[in-house]
């Protein structure tokens, strides 16, 4: 029972291949079943057969306002996933949204409308589209702790990767930097090393925190010495001078970034990675580089991260999540020994 009209298909047009009213086709679409709008078996049947054949998909708007799953997840970025500079952060995020959403069979929608004229980006502004979405992953490394918020109140599903302060009903999954940078920490003071210098990102977020703060208490525990400076990606030389006034043997740098400039500007100056200065990064790049020395690392579990909270996500829709607890999820970071930390001199 095919249409020979090649125009878009609507729920007039089923009704008129069915040979019943277009109060019955949205009727099935809703799949109201009380006694007053029952339809025979056979209405119905004839309905869903033209469906079939033309493959029609009901208006996911119409979906949601009858209470219906789009079976369609959002994915949101607070800040541009794609441009060369954030590449290697939201590669491996999104690679493993994709991975679980095909995993799980769901759509993926991703929300690029969302530019406030004030220049941040708003998921929750004025003609959003979040209600296609059945629920929505929310990606970015700051992310607007006032729209999480409205989030939970509006009971709306969603999942927030990487740990987040403020109200503990916001679901998310994130890594466990505290864990793997005290490891690291241990690491560099077994190897004889008690002058420490921090290099940090130059913004604020619960990742550069948990970071910081899991290495202020471990150099606090190990009873070393440690300075903490913001990075500068343009005054290499100058931080040098600084490492050299405090007599620090390593130096521990959150962006990977900043750890290969620095090393490669000191090497240019005579300096010898590891024998004169030990270099420890507290990130990696997505894709592997074919330059450059292999610096020891922390690594992320980016794109597990990006699969858990989809999956996580899809609990929360299907009202599997649980206990509070198990809507928020650290997942363990790895260390990569590379051969820029030795002994200290």
């Amino acid at each position: 029972m095919t249409s020979p009209n090649p125009r878009r298909m609507t729920q007039r047009r089923i009704a008129e291949l069915a040979g019943v009213s277009q109060a019955a086709v949205s009727l099935v679409l809703s799949g109201r079943t009380d006694t007053t709008t029952r339809l025979s078996e056979e209405t119905r049947n004839r309905v869903l057969d033209v469906i079939r054949d033309t493959s029609y998909a009901a208006d996911p708007a119409a979906r949601m306002l009858a209470g219906k799953s789009n079976n369609i997840l959002g994915v949101f970025t607070y800040e541009s996933a794609f441009p060369a500079e954030s590449s290697d952060f939201y590669a491996p995020l999104l690679a493993g949204v994709e991975a679980a959403a095909e995993e799980l069979g769901t759509d993926l929608l991703m929300f690029t409308s969302a530019r406030s004229a004030e220049g941040p980006r708003k998921l929750l502004r004025e003609g959003s589209r979040l209600r296609v979405a059945d629920g929505c992953v929310l990606l970015g490394r700051q992310m607007d702790g006032a729209e999480l918020a409205r989030l939970v109140e509006m009971e709306y599903p969603f999942v927030a990767v990487g740990r987040r302060d403020g109200d503990e009903r916001i679901p998310y999954v994130g890594a466990d930097y505290a864990t793997a940078v005290t490891d690291l920490v241990f690491r560099a003071v077994a190897l004889g090393h008690e002058r420490f210098f921090y290099l940090r990102l130059p913004f604020e977020a619960e990742s550069t925190r948990d970071r910081r703060d899991a290495f202020s208490s471990a150099i606090e525990r190990c009873d070393v010495h440690a300075v903490i400076e913001t990075a500068d990606d343009n005054d290499v030389h100058a931080y040098w001078r600084r490492i050299v006034n405090a007599q620090s043997t390593v130096v521990f740098i959150e962006s990977p970034d900043h750890a290969e400039r620095f090393s490669a500007t000191v090497e240019e100056l005579g300096v010898s990675v590891p024998r004169d200065i030990s270099v420890v990064t507290l990130g990696e790049h997505a894709r592997p580089r074919s330059m450059g020395r292999a610096i020891t690392r922390l690594v992320a579990p980016r794109r597990e991260m990006g699969t858990e909270a989809v999956r996580l996500l899809f609990r929360i829709m299907t009202g599997n999540a649980g206990a509070r607890e198990t809507t928020r999820v650290l997942l363990p970071c790895a260390i990569a020994d590379g051969d820029s930390l030795a002994s200290a001199r």
